[in-house]
């Protein structure tokens, strides 16, 4: 347990980071999935719609650093050549 003030303070700012970067995280996930989900039944036209809502989110979640930028593109690389091969 913290005992100094400034360890108590970074503690705090620690649950609400943690808080705020599994919300933005759980967000992804779920997109990716509605992504997957479309691409499973061979909807291409909401694999699409769902793929511009995930590449958002995704770069959303890289520039506040709670994913890798490479993660991120290779995120963003895997859907769009997944939903690009359900088209041919």
């Amino acid at each position: 347990m913290a005992n100094h003030a400034s360890a108590k303070k970074r503690a705090r700012q620690t649950v609400k980071r943690t808080a705020r970067n599994r919300h933005i995280r759980t967000n992804v996930r779920t997109v990716v999935k509605r992504v997957r989900a479309a691409i499973e039944s061979g909807d291409a036209a909401a694999a699409k719609k769902a793929l511009v809502e995930a590449v958002s989110r995704i770069d959303g979640a890289v520039a506040k650093g709670i994913y890798h930028r490479k993660t991120g593109s290779r995120y963003i690389s895997r859907l769009t050549h997944q939903v690009n091969s359900l088209q041919s």
